[in-house]
């Protein structure tokens, strides 16, 4: 794709959809600001390989609407929230709902330095002030008292197996507060691993949110762990060792 036929691809605005499956909709702000998300991924994408998703229908359900979607209610709260997205990659779902709430602070972590690189130069370009992004390994940023329990929302999209997810977010969210893992498919067998998990971790499953996308009606599941008590130090354990030794 070259540099004219980027610039002339524009997303659909798909205003009904977005009320109808989220009680939320973008303002004229808010879809420029999505609009030139959906351009700067797709651009820097030539050479950093950003995403495999890039034609606008399926980048607006699978990124933009996927992003917003997997947090359900939380869209409307009134309070302005802390949240910290975990393997944001490009940016999802972090990127989204820093332009959806200019009022949350999000900090968006992934180990990939290019892939930070590309959310440190494109929030700016977007007019964000609220997204601060870390280079990192999750290992290192939940033993991190700047991090450790001092988020009111955990986002981790589809990064590893779920009690793997859960031992990433769970030190990061204070009590009260929230841990949002994005899945696809559900079973029992990922219940049961993720509810001895999260008894370790000082959190429990509040509730098993599963959704259809709106245009390619793919089945779609986000997790909601409720943070009960503080996690034990042990935790996260060293990197490398959550996924080579699973909860």
């Amino acid at each position: 794709m070259n540099n004219s036929s980027i610039s002339n691809t524009e997303l659909p605005q798909l205003a009904t959809i977005w009320q109808e499956t989220t009680d939320w909709c973008p303002t004229e702000l808010q879809q420029v600001r999505l609009q030139s998300l959906y351009t700067a991924v797709i651009t820097a994408n030539q050479q950093l390989n950003l995403t495999r998703i890039t034609e606008p229908a399926e980048f607006w359900e699978k990124h933009l609407w996927d992003s917003i979607r997997g947090i359900g209610e939380l869209i409307k709260i009134p309070s302005a929230l802390k949240v910290i997205d975990i393997g944001t990659g490009a940016g999802f779902p972090g990127l989204p709902l820093a332009i959806a709430r200019t009022d949350w602070q999000l900090t968006l972590v992934d180990s990939t330095a290019k892939k930070v690189g590309f959310i440190s130069s494109t929030a700016p370009e977007l007019g964000l002030t609220n997204v601060h992004p870390v280079v990192s390994r999750i290992e290192d940023v939940g033993q991190d008292r700047q991090h450790r329990h001092r988020y009111d929302l955990a986002l981790i999209r589809a990064v590893a197996s779920v009690n793997v997810c859960a031992e990433y977010a769970l030190p990061l969210v204070k009590i009260g507060g929230t841990a949002i893992l994005y899945r696809g498919n559900w079973t029992q067998e990922e219940a049961d691993l993720l509810e001895l998990a999260v008894a370790k971790l000082g959190g429990e499953i509040s509730k098993i949110d599963r959704f259809n996308t709106p245009l390619s009606d793919s089945i779609r599941h986000c997790i909601y762990l409720h943070k009960i008590a503080d996690t034990h130090p042990y935790y996260p354990r060293a990197v490398g060792i959550p996924t080579q030794k699973p909860l």
